[in-house]
């Protein structure tokens, strides 16, 4: 194995291919909005927890799932698995699918440009695109930037498994570039007090939220 792929599957594992809680149900709950029952990737599924979920509540879709972690053993043959680099593309034709779901994986790969190309080049027209990602702007991150010298997630031994940050604004431009609709963003609710083990929402009974309060976010677009 070359140095960069081990590098590249080090990171993959530090995750442990697992999205948190406020995540997972952020990601189930905007997916309601996206076509169902038709062509679905989840790029960086992980351990496929996502996808099982979908299957459970009985997604009728065709579903393919594309990670450098092998395919977990508990996915059904039906589901299609692509094990390979995901800062490459990926070996499939254009307009493959009507949605794509990539939770957690843009800090993890180098090129966020390329990956937003091959995200349209792989969507059929109007296809969308629900992505997540670590919230550079909540009050968290910006104080372990001012202090640190570095968005707050991306610090200490996070490094080299999370290597690339992005604002709104980078998001909004990167789809604009690449034949996207202006997006939307969402929150989860769901943020760490600096030097804290607890939350904003557990010590003020949930009344802190939104973009200041929440450790991640989510972003929909589609496909122009």
């Amino acid at each position: 194995m070359s140095a960069l792929r081990e590098q590249r599957v080090r990171a993959a594992e530090y995750s442990g291919g697992i999205s948190s809680a406020p995540i997972h149900r952020l990601a189930l709950t905007l997916f309601q909005d996206l076509p169902l029952a038709n062509d679905l990737l989840e790029f960086g599924p992980g351990k496929g927890h996502f996808i099982g979920e979908l299957l459970t509540q009985g997604y009728r879709g065709a579903v393919t799932g594309a990670d450098l972690l092998p395919r977990p053993p508990s996915l059904p043959e039906s589901v299609r698995w692509i094990e390979t680099d995901l800062n490459d593309p990926l070996p499939l034709p254009g307009q493959s699918f009507d949605a794509i779901v990539c939770m957690e994986v843009i800090a993890h790969l180098e090129n966020p440009r390329a990956l937003f190309r091959e995200f349209s080049r792989l969507l059929r027209p109007n296809g969308a695109l629900l992505l997540t990602m670590p919230n550079q702007e909540s009050l968290r991150s910006l104080l372990g930037l001012f202090f640190g010298g570095h968005f707050a997630t991306f610090r200490g031994i996070a490094y080299p498994a999370l290597i690339t940050a992005l604002l709104r604004k980078d998001l909004e431009r990167i789809c604009d570039e690449t034949g996207f609709h202006p997006p939307r963003f969402y929150y989860t609710d769901s943020g760490l007090v600096p030097k804290l083990h607890v939350s904003w929402q557990r010590l003020t009974l949930g009344l802190l939220k939104g973009r200041v309060f929440s450790d991640n976010l989510a972003l929909v677009a589609r496909k122009m």
